[in-house]
């Protein structure tokens, strides 16, 4: 019984670590494929002659990397991992970068040769379909200039469809993740409706230059457009610190 040879590669290192890199190879090489279960977690006590702990602190790493689902009563079931999952797992990351002095400008820097670049490429690559979507989302966006929270989810929807473009999922997780990372941080303006008109006019200009075929165009109205913002947000928040000291 492999047991004891187990155990003994596991004294050098936390347990659970040990546990989840052998499920996760087990995982990889189909010994367990997607949509099968895992052993119980009695079984696995004996596999690898850990205590419960181990194994449920194992099993919890795995569901973070989206390689299984657990559900009580049942055995943890095999998944395939989502770039939303990638993304998931660096949320704690993220917080700590973001609080740090340089965070949120790294992030909107991030954020900006992202958008920029997409907004190039959809210039050259969008289908006449992927610009009606486009041109969907900027109605809705339109719509919801006078309403503060209607205009905040139909800005990410805008920039989400934006994304969908090029076909790539880890842009759109990224995308995806940057919102819930550093946009949600934000808190919606008193006085909303000007700053909405504005930053529509942005979208506006992104699309038309899309629809035109014109690729540096899209990308500079993109850089002005999050620039503008993020000036906004930056103004904002000098004025709030200012007003609680």
């Amino acid at each position: 019984m492999r047991r004891s040879g187990i155990r003994t590669d596991m004294k050098r290192r936390k347990l659970s670590d040990d546990v989840r890199l052998r499920l996760e190879e087990m995982i990889r090489d189909e010994i367990y494929p997607e949509g099968s279960h895992l052993p119980s977690e009695r079984d696995l006590m004996e596999l690898f002659d850990v205590g419960r702990p181990s194994i449920r602190e194992a099993l919890f790493s795995l569901e973070r990397m989206g390689l299984v689902r657990i559900h009580t009563g049942e055995r943890p079931r095999v998944t395939r991992p989502t770039m939303r999952d990638m993304m998931s797992a660096l949320a704690g990351t993220a917080n700590l970068l973001l609080d740090q002095p340089s965070g949120v400008e790294h992030f909107e820097q991030a954020r900006e040769f992202l958008e920029v670049s997409v907004a190039h490429h959809a210039a050259r690559h969008a289908t006449p379909d992927q610009i009606a979507a486009l041109e969907a989302a900027l109605e809705d966006n339109e719509r919801a200039i006078p309403r503060a929270r209607a205009f905040a989810i139909t800005d990410v929807a805008f920039h989400r469809v934006l994304t969908e473009i090029p076909g790539n999922p880890i842009f759109v997780a990224m995308h995806e993740a940057i919102v819930d990372w550093m946009i949600n941080r934000r808190t919606l303006p008193s006085a909303a409706e000007q700053g909405n008109r504005q930053s529509f006019a942005g979208h506006q200009r992104i699309v038309d230059a899309i629809r035109r075929r014109e690729p540096e165009a899209a990308a500079d109205a993109m850089r002005d457009h999050l620039e503008h913002a993020q000036r906004r947000f930056n103004q904002k928040r000098t004025t709030q610190q200012e007003e609680t000291t």
